[in-house]
C-alpha cells in the first residue's frame, strides 16, 4: 500500500497531531519535540526487528519527522508495531520507488536491513544527497565498504553515521581521555571475546547444501530481499535475523559484535588495516555458515610512535582467551543490549575485551561500557591520577540528527567506521577459507591468495544491480 504525501501536507498534518507525540506516547512516552520545520525528515528502510528499534530511538530524540517507511515485507508480523505507530506515513516495498516518489521530501535515511542489503540503499541515498544512518557493519564485502567511503567523500556535504552506539557513550569519551592523558599507551595486544550462543549453534556443520525451498510468504518480495545476491530459494532460515548465519548474507558473530567491542580501540589507537589475518582455530568449519567457534588473529603494524598490535578475536562456546591474574569478576553492564537471539546468557566471560599495554592492563565490556584497570590494587594506585572524562553531549541517534542539522559532527562517520568494517570483512574471509592472508593496506590487496583476494570484491552482482557499484 503506497501513499503520496506532499511536504506541505505532511507538516500541516504533523502540526495538527502535535508533531506525532500523541501517536507515540503509548510506546515511547512523552517526547520533547523540536518544531516541525526544525526536524530532519527521515525515511526508514527496514521496519521490523532491529530496524524498528533504530527508528524508535531516532524518533525518541524529538529531532526527526518519520516521512516514509520501506520494507520488503510490510505484511510481516515484525513490521506491525511501527506501522501502527505511524499509520499515516507513506509505505513502500521497494526503496527505489520510495526515493523516486518522495526524494525531494527526504533529508535523511535510516538503514536497518541485513548486512548485504546496506550497500545499494546507501549508495542510492548518497547519490541523492541524503544523510545516512546505517547499521553495523557498513556492508558485507571489503570492496562495498570501500565504495561507500568513496561515495561519501565525493558527496562531502552528506552526513554519515554507522550504528555502533557505543561511539557516543561513556567508553568513547573515556578511551579518548585516557589515551590523550597517556593512561592507555604502548598497547601491543588486545583479546576480544563474544562467547554466547549464536543462531547457528544447533545446526549440523556437515551440511551439504542450502536448506530446501519453502513457500514464499505472500507479503514478501523475495527477489527484492536478495538484491545483488539473487539466486537463492526462499527458506525461513534466511530471514528475520537468520541471514546473519550465512556467508552469503551476513558476517557472523564478528560482524555482529566486533564493532561494539573494538570500535574505540580501533579509532584511538589509529589501527587502520591489518597486514596479516589468520584463522588460528575453527570448530565446525563448513562451506555455508559460520563456524561454531572461531579464533582469529589480526596483526596491525607500528603506527607513528605506537607499537605493533595483535588483536585476537574469540567467539563460540568454550573458546575463551587467557584470563590475566587479577581480572576479577566478569560483570555484565545492564546497559548492553542483548543479542538478537534474546537475553545474554550467563557466561564464563561476558562480551568484551582485555587490553594489554606496556605498564597497564585493562578489561572492558562492549558498547558504551567503560574500561577498568586491573588488578584492582593497580587501579587504586592510579585513582587520583586519572583525567576527567567529559559526558557525551548526545546519544548516537541525536548525534546523527544534530549533525544533519549542522549542529554536531557524527562520531562514527564512514571515514572512521569504514576501515573498522573492512577489518571484519578480512576476518570473515579467513573464517570462510580457514586460512591466513597477507594484506597490503596501501594497495588494499591480499597478496598471498588469489581466491581470497577475489573475495574482497565478492561474486558479481545479479543483473540489474551493477549500477550501484559505480562512484
Amino acid at each position: 500500500m503506497n501513499h503520496y504525501l506532499s511536504r506541505r501536507s505532511f507538516i500541516s498534518r504533523a502540526a495538527m497531531a502535535g508533531g506525532g507525540v500523541l501517536l507515540a506516547n503509548s510506546v515511547l512516552g512523552k517526547i520533547p519535540f523540536a518544531s516541525a520545520n526544525e526536524r530532519v525528515n527521515l525515511a526508514c528502510v527496514g521496519v521490523g526487528n532491529r530496524a524498528g528499534e533504530i527508528i524508535k530511538d531516532l524518533y525518541k530524540t524529538g529531532l526527526c519527522n518519520i516521512v516514509a517507511l520501506c520494507d520488503v515485507d510490510m505484511g510481516a508480523k515484525q513490521t506491525q508495531q511501527l506501522i501502527k505507530m505511524f499509520p499515516d506515513v507513506p509505505r513502500f516495498q521497494d526503496f527505489r520507488e520510495m526515493f523516486d516518489k518522495m526524494g525531494n521530501q527526504i533529508d535523511a535515511v535510516s538503514i536497518g536491513t541485513p548486512d548485504f542489503a546496506h550497500f545499494a540503499i546507501t549508495m542510492t541515498a548518497l547519490e541523492l544527497g541524503k544523510h545516512v544512518y546505517v547499521e553495523k557493519p557498513m556492508a558485507q564485502t571489503f570492496w562495498e565498504v570501500e565504495l561507500m567511503m568513496q561515495k561519501a567523500k565525493k558527496h562531502s556535504n552528506v552526513v554519515t553515521q554507522m550504528g555502533n552506539q557505543g561511539h557516543s557513550e561513556a567508553n568513547y569519551f573515556q578511551f579518548k581521555a585516557w589515551k590523550d592523558a597517556g593512561i592507555i599507551k604502548d598497547v601491543t595486544r588486545i583479546d576480544a571475546h563474544m562467547n554466547n550462543a549464536r543462531r547457528w549453534h544447533t545446526w549440523d556443520p556437515n551440511m551439504k547444501n542450502f536448506p530446501p525451498a519453502e513457500k514464499i510468504p505472500s507479503t514478501l518480495d523475495w527477489e527484492l530481499w536478495q538484491m545483488q545476491t539473487l539466486g537463492h530459494d526462499y527458506n525461513k532460515d534466511f530471514v528475520n535475523g537468520q541471514w546473519r548465519c550465512w556467508y552469503d548474507f551476513g558476517m557472523g558473530a564478528l560482524g555482529d559484535w566486533g564493532a561494539h567491542i573494538l570500535d574505540t580501540a580501533h579509532e584511538f589507537l589509529e589501527l587502520g588495516l591489518p597486514t596479516q589475518v589468520e584463522a588460528t582455530y575453527l570448530e565446525g568449519h563448513n562451506a555455508f555458515f559460520f563456524p561454531m567457534s572461531s579464533t582469529i588473529k589480526f596483526h596491525f603494524p607500528k603506527r607513528k610512535r605506537m607499537p605493533a598490535v595483535d588483536i585476537t578475536w574469540y567467539d563460540g562456546l568454550d573458546n575463551l582467551p587467557e584470563i590475566p591474574e587479577g581480572y576479577g569478576v566478569s560483570g555484565l553492564d545492564p546497559n548492553i543490549p542483548p543479542p538478537s537471539t534474546g537475553e545474554i546468557e550467563p557466561a564464563k566471560l561476558n562480551p568484551g575485551k582485555i587490553i594489554y599495554g606496556k605498564d597497564l592492563t585493562f578489561k572492558g565490556a562492549s558498547h558504551g561500557s567503560t574500561l577498568q584497570i586491573i588488578p584492582e590494587s593497580r587501579a587504586n594506585d592510579l585513582a587520583n591520577k586519572l583525567p576527567e572524562v567529559p559526558e557525551s553531549p548526545s546519544n548516537h541517534f541525536a548525534n546523527f540528527l544534530k549533525a544533519c542539522k549542522g549542529e554536531e559532527k557524527t562520531r562514527s562517520p564512514f571515514e572512521i567506521a569504514g576501515p573498522l568494517s573492512q577489518v571484519f570483512c578480512l576476518g570473515v574471509i579467513t573464517q570462510r577459507l580457514n586460512g591466513k592472508i597477507d594484506f597490503d593496506p596501501v594497495k588494499k590487496e591480499i597478496t598471498n591468495d588469489k581466491f581470497a583476494n577475489a573475495l574482497l570484491v565478492g561474486p558479481p552482482p545479479a543483473k540489474g544491480w551493477e549500477q550501484y557499484y559505480k562512484v
